[in-house]
């Protein structure tokens, strides 16, 4: 037996079973109507169900949110989405206190305090707390990149990387930093920022046990131990442990001086040497000795004028006269 319903000009058919349920247990026969979605297969044992879950091939949206009139196929889903309004988060952890609008959302956060992994990957067996970072992680097997830049054309294999890659050409900064007001363009540089202002250095170097504030740093340090030099000269092989060494020494060979005073002109190959021979122009001391206070515009003559005191031989020769 079978029975049509319309809708949207689609058609779902239900089959009418007859299910025998065991007498034994003082449980009545009953017959049961099993639903079936013709497009996916799925079952239901309700017309209402089934009538649900068909919005999701239809595409029909017909619930609307009366303060941005977005639509949604389920009341539910926008029942969920004017949270987003009220800024109400009845989903609580109870062990950090975090609120979330949905219940999905608090059990993949609990993953965090359980460190549960249930998503692997079945190439690496690098595990996952989430689908979707499983999904994205994937990708780095298969070379997929199915999101594209529409201005630039560059691909990426997350959508996220590519709404933060399009900040690049809108300019747009939406984090802002509470204590100064500096905008950033991505979260992850505002929290780096922030421990400027907390003097947080969460990354401890298992050796020295110097503190730093990103990872990155602590890496970089970490060369200082192993004498590890990725990064070398194809001019004259000398070896360097930052990328950014790398840069500046190229320039002894090539000649590059990027950086130019706008007072007189003269240019350098670094920044820091810029800076240094700008104090000539504003008279600017900021190195200062603890014993006489008299006052240098280079920390370099500052260590040599500490020798003065300490009876320490003192340097002879000039002293940096390369920057003036």
């Amino acid at each position: 037996m079978a029975t049509f319903i319309k809708t949207n000009e689609t058609h779902l058919i239900s089959d009418l079973c007859v299910k025998t349920v065991d007498t034994d247990k003082n449980v009545s026969d009953k017959n049961k109507i099993s639903l079936t979605c013709v497009v996916c297969g799925q079952k239901f044992c309700q017309k209402r169900l089934l009538k649900k879950h068909f919005h999701t091939h239809s595409k029909e949206k017909q619930y609307s949110c009366d303060v941005c009139h977005k639509k949604f196929p389920h009341k539910s889903n926008l029942n969920v989405h004017l949270r987003a309004h009220t800024n109400e988060k009845p989903f609580s952890c109870d062990v950090c206190g975090r609120g979330f609008s949905v219940r999905s959302s608090l059990t993949r956060h609990y993953r965090i305090h359980t460190n549960e992994k249930p998503f692997s990957c079945d190439i690496c067996h690098t595990d996952f707390s989430h689908k979707c970072n499983l999904n994205a992680h994937l990708r780095t097997h298969t070379n997929e990149d199915p999101f594209s830049c529409y201005v630039c054309g560059k691909e990426f294999y997350e959508r996220g990387s590519l709404t933060k890659h399009h900040r690049i050409h809108t300019k747009e900064k939406p984090f802002s930093c509470d204590v100064c007001h500096t905008d950033f363009s991505h979260k992850f540089n505002l929290n780096v920022h922030l421990r400027t202002h907390t003097k947080e250095k969460p990354f401890t170097c298992d050796i020295c046990h110097k503190d730093f504030s990103q990872k990155i740093y602590l890496n970089v340090h970490l060369r200082t131990h192993t004498n590890e030099k990725p990064f070398s000269c194809d001019v004259c092989g000398r070896g360097f442990s930052v990328r950014s060494s790398l840069t500046r020494h190229y320039r002894i060979h090539t000649n590059e001086k990027p950086f130019s005073c706008d007072v007189c002109g003269k240019a350098f190959s670094e920044r820091g040497n810029l800076t240094t021979h700008h104090r000539i122009h504003t008279n600017e001391k900021p190195f200062s000795c603890d014993v006489c206070h008299k006052s240098f515009s280079r920390k370099s003559n500052l260590n040599v004028h500490l020798r003065t005191h300490s009876n320490k031989t003192q340097y002879s020769g000039d002293v940096e006269k390369d920057f003036l």
